[in-house]
């Protein structure tokens, strides 16, 4: 395994099917009081996060056109994608379909180059009243500190040391997030611009697969390997949560920065096992491995939300999340979510080749695991 920040590597499956079990309870959502309906545009729209922030956005009578290259289909809500404008363009060097229009609030959710935000910042200025950016708590590696607060010091250059590769995908990926949030301010504002850094995103609809072993292993019961220490910090938040944070954020006219953190209030990894443990009714034991040494020598120094909280990673899940709570930031049950992100993996929306790759991947901690569990017993003994 390796530990890298974020995995940008597309996945098959991408179907055209929607899960009503996924969006049935959204129409009982309303805008609040003397709250007008929005007209949204969301550069990107249809991968992981834009379909829940598309699906929330019309259940509350707000009106949304995506900017994307047609490519990619979504493979949660996709019944939703009837009622949208969909503009085609590429953000390298077509931006013809958003160069006249007007809208409320624009959502970047595909800028994965600077200067992709600093296009469509510098064309939509004048003609959009928000500018949202969807960045990452990424911007604060490495992650050194006790506790990171949106007021920190966040990544603007790369040093010009020697590193691996996982390191150099890390810095990169901080610096164009945080140098993406400048070209935000620079064409907006801080009055007229929203910076969302979400931790690690979990959910239906993750094109990543960095959650899905916890829902898979906790449904198939039995005796389960644990890795990490009791105090070990861990943080994730649901994709809906985040998406609805956003656009919640957008209604009230609440610029600024924030970091979309979960859970609520701080949690070590057991306690992290101990909840989602009855998640599933079936019998199911723990085996704790705390043993970093080891669990490095067996290749799993992340299980995502856990990573080993060492070196330029000891600070990744200590990120502050109280300013986003202040400001509505809300997180669901755990085990609801692993259970939605189970029927999500084993629905039609999916391809059985794209399961049979994740959990019988030679690899993968699901095809390991035994293996591990004894190796560990016998050095125990």
């Amino acid at each position: 395994m390796k530990l890298t920040r974020r995995n940008f590597v597309k996945k098959s499956g991408q179907v055209l099917l929607a899960l009503p079990l996924l969006g049935s309870s959204l129409m009982s959502f309303k805008l609040p009081q003397n709250t007008r309906p929005l007209k949204i545009l969301i550069l990107g729209g249809t991968s992981f996060l834009g379909p829940h922030q598309i699906a929330y956005a019309l259940s509350r009578g707000h009106r949304i056109s995506t900017f994307t290259r047609g490519k990619s289909k979504p493979t949660v809500h996709f019944d939703k994608f009837d009622k949208v404008e969909q503009l085609i363009g590429d953000r390298e060097n077509d931006l013809s379909a958003i160069e006249t229009g007007e809208w409320d609030l624009v959502i970047d959710n595909s800028g994965r180059k600077t200067e992709w935000t600093r296009k469509t910042a510098q064309l939509l200025k004048d003609r959009a009243s928000i500018y949202m950016y969807t960045s990452s708590t990424g911007v604060y590696y490495p992650y050194l500190k006790e506790s990171v607060d949106e007021n920190d010091q966040v990544l603007l250059t790369e040093p010009k040391i020697e590193m691996d590769d996982e390191t150099k995908l890390e810095y990169w990926y901080g610096v164009m997030k945080a140098t993406s949030e400048e070209e935000t301010i620079k064409a907006f504002g801080k009055d007229r611009s929203i910076i969302v850094r979400p931790t690690y995103m979990m959910g239906p609809g993750d094109k990543t697969d960095r959650f899905i072993y916890w829902p898979i292993r906790l449904s198939r019961g039995g005796e389960m390997l644990i890795p990490g220490q009791a105090q070990d910090p861990v943080q994730y938040i649901d994709v809906r949560d985040v998406a609805q944070f956003m656009i919640n954020l957008a209604e009230k006219n609440l610029t600024g920065t924030y970091n979309a953190a979960g859970p609520e209030k701080a949690t070590g990894m057991h306690k992290f096992a101990e909840e989602i443990k009855p998640t599933f009714s079936n019998e199911i034991s723990y085996v704790y491995i705390e043993d970093y040494p080891f669990l490095l020598e067996n290749e799993l120094p992340y299980l995502v939300p856990w990573i080993m909280p060492t070196g330029n990673n000891y600070g990744t899940a200590r990120i502050k999340n109280k300013k986003a709570i202040e400001n509505g930031l809300k997180c669901r049950d755990l085990k609801q979510s692993i259970r939605d992100t189970l029927a999500w993996w084993n629905s039609e929306v999916l391809t059985q080749e794209r399961r049979d790759k994740f959990e019988n991947d030679p690899k993968g901690l699901l095809q390991r695991e035994e293996m591990i569990l004894s190796k560990w017993k016998g050095k125990k003994n």
